[in-house]
């Protein structure tokens, strides 16, 4: 293993505690930490190469799993399922479960303009971290590292009522009730350009119903998307509840106060 400082060993010690995993060479796990920013700044190798390897071994991984488990499934919805499972946003949220962009070797720049936190980030590191390990301890380490963090995020994404694009989803549901379409509109905007934060509305039969907030639009308009088809199906299920709320429960209704 390449001499490194005591403290940075202490780091990647944490760190393969936290992923459930152990290297041989730490030094593997040291490059699948370093950002390219790091690596232009210090003229050393970043993790990029890695991340392609690991990108390929997780395809593979989650493949093999998904085609054992679900015999039952079509092709179309077992990569829908794949999809889901190794998108940014599913990686990242593995990223921030293990800190792991605490751990990365960034540029001064990179890190104060939030890199220890930034999506894209966490996702390629958790992606590299997985071709380290292929090429520490072969395949079998690789696939019990992916299938250990990604397990769950499996069971979730395979269930029928499984959404990760809110949106269509919220576009499906008020179109099949003949409304008009959702409309979205930045409401506020906050922090420097480089750090932008929107605030973003959904609008449906004039109304408000949901607000997500984002690092871009697309996020912003997703998270308002699922708070308003959250809202929605909630007050269908109250309709279903309260017969008055239906047009011959409310006719029924009067009836029995005029009655009464």
């Amino acid at each position: 293993m390449e001499q490194m400082p005591a403290e940075r060993e202490k780091e990647l010690n944490e760190i393969e505690k936290r992923l459930g995993t152990s290297f041989l060479n730490k030094a593997l796990l040291n490059h699948s930490l370093t950002h390219s920013s790091y690596g232009h700044e210090k003229k050393t190798p970043d993790n990029e190469r890695l991340e392609f390897l690991g990108d390929a071994i997780l395809k593979l991984v989650i493949s093999e799993y998904l085609y054992h488990k679900f015999p039952e499934r079509a092709e179309g919805d077992l990569t829908k399922i794949r999809a889901a499972v190794i998108s940014d946003e599913t990686l990242a949220q593995v990223g921030r479960r293990t800190e792991i962009g605490n751990y990365l070797l960034l540029s001064a720049n990179e890190k104060r303009t939030g890199g220890t936190k930034r999506k894209s980030n966490l996702a390629n590191a958790f992606e590299a971290v997985i071709g380290a390990v292929f090429l520490d301890a072969g395949i079998g380490k690789s696939r019990e590292l992916i299938l250990g963090v990604l397990e769950d995020e499996i069971e979730k994404a395979s269930r029928s009522d499984y959404i990760r694009d809110y949106k269509s989803a919220l576009q499906e549901h008020t179109q099949k009730r003949k409304w008009d379409l959702p409309r979205y509109r930045v409401i506020k905007e906050t922090g420097p350009k480089h750090r932008r934060v929107f605030w973003i509305e959904v609008r449906i039969k004039g109304q408000g119903y949901g607000v997500g907030r984002g690092r871009n639009k697309k996020e912003s308009e997703q998270r308002a998307a699922m708070q308003a088809l959250t809202r929605l199906k909630s007050e269908g299920k109250q309709k279903k509840k309260d017969p008055r709320r239906s047009l011959g429960g409310l006719i029924s209704h009067v009836r029995k106060r005029i009655k009464g």
